[in-house]
């Protein structure tokens, strides 16, 4: 026969033995279904933001499972809170297609108790209600009034118990908050300093003068460019050299975050907004707040996207996904593209009453290949940068006739191609001057025949054949490893040997002399 203290005592030992409620739950779950039929015991709350019965914690046998959130109709969820403030529940019930209370029946197709049985404790402390403990068995009928009794009892630990598992959860959220403002802000007030700007006095000394200019102010700015013109860096130096520089600096690449997520990342969501959005989250706007956000890759926004952003810039406030209640920020906007926006907008792709907005000073930064002054101090800039990243010995300097080659390049990938190039010579040099000897000038690139003026044109093989023999002269004939061909042509060096035969290229002799016209012949 049951001993009602020791059932009492056993219970309240075991869910608040640890704090971990899932496992206080798990060990308390363990005894009593030797006690009572049971085959699932859960601590739930009535969710009102999802509108649902939301497990705060549960522990059910093996053969079990049970959904985390059970979503209510919207009139039955007013009938709850109507009853909360009118008559609450305070006594355990059973739930039944047939119990007296019209309330309780409503919940019976929910929890589907059909051919299983259900046991409601609703739990209080000092009548201000917490939630409740559910006790689930297969079959009908194995629930009685000796188990409503028996359950009263242990109530008021229960309720504790959850009371805590809820403001534990409390204190994580805003932990996690907290945590996510920290990394942020660490993030991006520790970026790259904007202090010294390679080429501020030379070719982009235009730049920064409107930077002086705008970054003082608040309007909204717009930097257009190549890819790799150092955009990011510009974007830096603007908010830097603002009032906001004490605030947060957030960056977005707007086309690096995938469609359906970019509502939820930028405007941020309530909870319950879509499946999985467990608790809310602010977005990069409402992170931003009180300094400044940068749009990379403004031209790849999604049209629905545009329209949020619009307003945004037009009204100061941003409404999460799921929220029915704007959120005031203080924030300015940096966009950034290489894209031709203008042209976007004529061919539907990008609001025109976006662009008016986003126009109203745009700065253009121009390419490494009209400002080669500037290739002399970055590659200096580079190399002691990336030797200390690396870990790598610096280099004497750059080997004879390199920077006449890095002057006549066309550089399409800007100043981020020319660090990339840097960093792969340093590690190929090894502390020696670096060679370069990858980089083929624009002229040398161009066949001899195409420079004539009363040559006709060649054919796309003929014109392939040309420059690769070109580039066989370039190596002395080696296709293979550091300074073969196949490395100056960044290709494999199998497809290049496969691209040769095809187009009738013989492979020469290590140092043998040849035109490229001898090697396609």
């Amino acid at each position: 026969m049951l001993n009602r203290d020791e059932f009492i005592r056993e219970v309240t030992i075991r869910i608040c033995s640890s704090l971990q409620i899932k496992v206080s739950l798990q060990s308390t779950f363990e005894y009593l279904k030797r006690e009572v039929p049971l085959d699932a015991l859960c601590l739930s709350i009535i969710d009102t933001e999802l509108g649902a019965v939301r497990n705060i914690a549960t522990a059910v046998s093996e053969a079990e499972q049970l959904e985390e959130i059970v979503p209510l109709p919207e009139e039955l969820l007013a009938r709850v809170l109507k009853r909360r403030k009118e008559r609450p529940l305070t006594e355990p019930f059973i739930v039944s297609e047939r119990h007296a209370d019209d309330l309780i029946r409503s919940f019976a197709p929910i929890f589907k108790v059909a051919g299983n049985s259900r046991l409601v404790v609703p739990l209080a402390i000092e009548g201000e209600r917490v939630g409740n403990l559910a006790l689930w068995t297969r079959g009908e009928g194995k629930y009685g009034a000796g188990h409503l009794e028996l359950l009263r009892e242990v109530a008021k630990p229960f309720a504790i118990a959850l009371a805590n598992a809820l403001a534990h959860e409390e204190v994580l959220r805003y932990r996690d908050v907290l945590l996510d403002d920290n990394s942020f802000l660490n993030r991006e007030l520790h970026a790259q300093s904007a202090d010294q700007i390679i080429g501020a006095g030379t070719g982009l000394r235009n730049v920064t003068d409107m930077v002086r200019q705008i970054a003082p102010l608040r309007n909204t700015v717009l930097l257009l460019g190549e890819t790799g013109t150092g955009k990011e860096v510009i974007a830096n130096l603007i908010h830097f050299s603002s009032n906001r520089k004490d605030g947060p600096f957030i960056k977005v690449n707007c086309g690096a975050i995938p469609e359906q997520l970019i509502d939820s990342e930028l405007f941020g969501h309530k909870r319950g907004a879509f499946t999985g959005a467990i608790a809310e989250s602010r977005g990069r706007f409402e992170r931003a707040d009180g300094g400044t956000i940068f749009l990379d890759e403004i031209g790849e926004l999604p049209l629905p996207a545009q329209v949020r952003l619009l307003r945004v810039l037009q009204s100061h406030e941003v409404e999460r996904v799921g929220g029915g209640r704007p959120v005031k920020i203080d924030i300015r906007v940096i966009a950034a593209t290489h894209r031709n926006l203008e042209r976007m907008v004529a061919e539907g792709r990008f609001r025109e009453d976006l662009w008016f907005r986003l126009n109203g000073f745009p700065i253009i930064i121009p390419p490494v290949r009209q400002r080669k002054g500037d290739i002399a101090p970055l590659i200096r800039h580079f190399m002691t940068q990336k030797s200390r990243e690396l870990g790598v010995p610096l280099p004497a300097g750059v080997a004879p006739g390199a920077l006449k080659r890095l002057m006549e390049y066309h550089w399409p990938g800007n100043v981020r191609e020319l660090e990339n190039l840097v960093e792969r010579e340093l590690i190929r040099q090894q502390g020696q001057p670096l060679t370069f000897d990858s980089v083929l000038p624009v002229r040398d690139c161009a066949p001899a025949a195409q420079q004539g003026t009363g040559s006709p044109p060649l054919t796309l093989d003929e014109a392939m054949a040309a420059h690769i023999g070109a580039v066989l002269r370039l190596s002395g004939g080696k296709i293979y490893g550091p300074g073969g061909a196949a490395e100056f042509l960044r290709v494999n060096p199998d497809t290049l040997r496969w691209r040769m035969n095809k187009l009738g290229i013989k492979p020469q002799k290590r140092g043998a002399a040849g035109t490229a016209e001898s090697l396609a012949s």
